[in-house]
């Protein structure tokens, strides 16, 4: 395994056992964190790929909203070659984007598409 190089903060279905061993050939370690800024709203997931790691048709997705509550979440540490996977997981749905996280961290994070 490649070093990691990138902070994925996780909401959802990236935290799953199932889909991590799926996508990434390993279960990931991650640390407690809270992002601000963001709402969370269900999408329904149609990729037959997706469906079948996670078993869950509706999935989280965040939307810019300055008055949401504080999210929590996952901090992982992925490669380079693991963050393109996770790319691939999170499919149309989704887009990643760059964000400040509450321990000061910055992190990549998927928001709706």
């Amino acid at each position: 395994m490649g070093q990691a190089d990138a902070l994925l903060f996780s909401y959802g279905t990236l935290q799953l056992e199932s889909v991590q061993l799926r996508q990434f050939g390993r279960r990931l370690d991650g640390s407690d964190d809270v992002l601000h800024g963001y709402g969370v709203i269900e999408i329904t997931i149609r990729d037959p790929d997706v469906l079948e790691a996670s078993g869950i048709e509706t999935h989280l997705a965040l939307v810019p909203d300055a008055n949401a509550p504080p999210l929590p979440g996952k901090v992982f540490h992925l490669t380079a070659q693991e963050l393109a996977a996770a790319d691939i997981y999170e499919s149309e749905n989704y887009r990643r984007v760059e964000a400040a996280l509450a321990s000061g961290a910055r992190a990549w994070v998927y928001l709706k598409a």
